[in-house]
């Protein structure tokens, strides 16, 4: 269960973010810097090495697993992706051997993506030369099925999924994705609520009766409230299209922060509850991260389940031409407890 969406600023800066949940177990996530020039193998189902790639881009992320597998990050283009959980939908192209030097894991792709390409089109030319197949993921004991979103500088958006063994490119012009079913689907689906709308119900006068609003908020009346990813596209794209303007980057990450809180799914409501195996002693909340990105001036912002203070990397700062040698990996949280400020001694210097 992950939703995502993007904002635009009055400057043009593109703000991507999601949220990142998981409710079997914790997902052991870090800060991971891949530098330029790192040289990758992909994997396949039958353990030979699959396509290999230098990348040409350094690129700032969250990984999954305490491995390098990408699950949030952004290149130093300004190009970000999300990996997105796609249970009973993602389904892989056939593997044959002979092929496999261009095949790659569902989990190799965020990585080929952002080491390799500066723009939505390059992503497009480049992914229809690969090919994803379904490589057993061990942490699931199967192979993890995911789509993915991709979002340039421009606003320019697509959704990468694995529809009965083929790969489907998307346009995403709303920025939005969650889950399950495919994307077309949704988007079909938000026909079911055009009616949506901030602005209140207008009264209504019946025979000699007046009916007003019973309160502000009337133009939502409707919009689904449950966790299912359904509903949380829906939600996604009306508090998106609703969202307050905002002149800057910055500022626009205080919205998306804003709006991604509505998304925050409480222990044992996520993918992964109903499975055998649980490992949630360390966990507070299903929402495990939740990720901001300006990609217009490559910022990459996050807070996580155990602190809200939010953190931020500057991809202009890391001097990625200077940046040699193994993949560099940081700890989400110093401490995993929340930096309370303690004021109680200003309210009483004075007295």
């Amino acid at each position: 269960m992950c939703t995502g969406i993007t904002l635009k600023a009055k400057d043009g800066a593109i703000v991507y973010g999601r949220t990142l949940e998981w409710g079997s177990f914790d997902l052991k996530s870090r800060v991971i810097l891949i530098p330029r020039g790192y040289e990758f193998v992909g994997s396949t189902p039958d353990g030979k090495p699959g396509a290999k790639w230098r990348g040409k881009y350094g690129v700032v992320g969250i990984d999954i697993l305490e491995r390098d597998l990408l699950g949030d990050g952004i290149n130093e283009t300004g190009l970000a992706a999300g990996l997105f959980y796609h249970p009973g939908f993602a389904n892989y192209a056939k593997y044959i051997p002979d092929e496999a030097k261009s095949c790659l894991a569902p989990t190799d792709l965020m990585q080929f993506i952002l080491t390799q390409f500066a723009s939505v089109k390059e992503v497009i030319d480049g992914v229809n030369k690969i090919k994803v197949v379904p490589v057993i993921e061990p942490a699931l004991g199967f192979a993890a099925p995911i789509h993915l979103i991709v979002t340039e500088p421009s606003g320019k958006a697509i959704v990468i999924e694995f529809l009965n063994g083929n790969m489907k490119i998307f346009d995403n012009p709303l920025g939005v994705i969650t889950n399950a079913p495919g994307f077309n689907w949704h988007m079909t689906n938000l026909r079911n609520y055009i009616n949506l709308s901030p602005v209140a119900i207008p009264s209504k006068k019946i025979e000699d009766l007046d009916f007003a609003p019973l309160g502000a908020g009337s133009g939502m009346i409707g919009l689904p409230g449950d966790f299912t990813p359904p509903s949380r596209f829906i939600r996604a794209v009306a508090f998106s299209q609703t969202a307050r303007p905002t002149a800057t980057g910055e500022e626009t990450i205080y919205e998306v922060f804003r709006i991604l809180d509505n998304f925050n799914v409480p222990l044992g409501a996520a993918e992964g509850s109903d499975d055998e195996i649980e490992n949630t002693n360390e966990m507070r909340s299903s929402t495990i991260w939740t990720t901001a990105n300006d990609l217009k001036n490559m910022l990459f912002y996050y807070h996580t389940q155990h602190n809200r203070r939010v953190r931020k990397i500057a991809l202009k700062a890391l001097s990625f031409d200077k940046i040699k040698g193994d993949i560099i990996h940081f700890p989400l949280d110093q401490e995993k407890a929340q930096d309370f400020e303690d004021i109680t001694q200003q309210l009483t210097v004075n007295n």
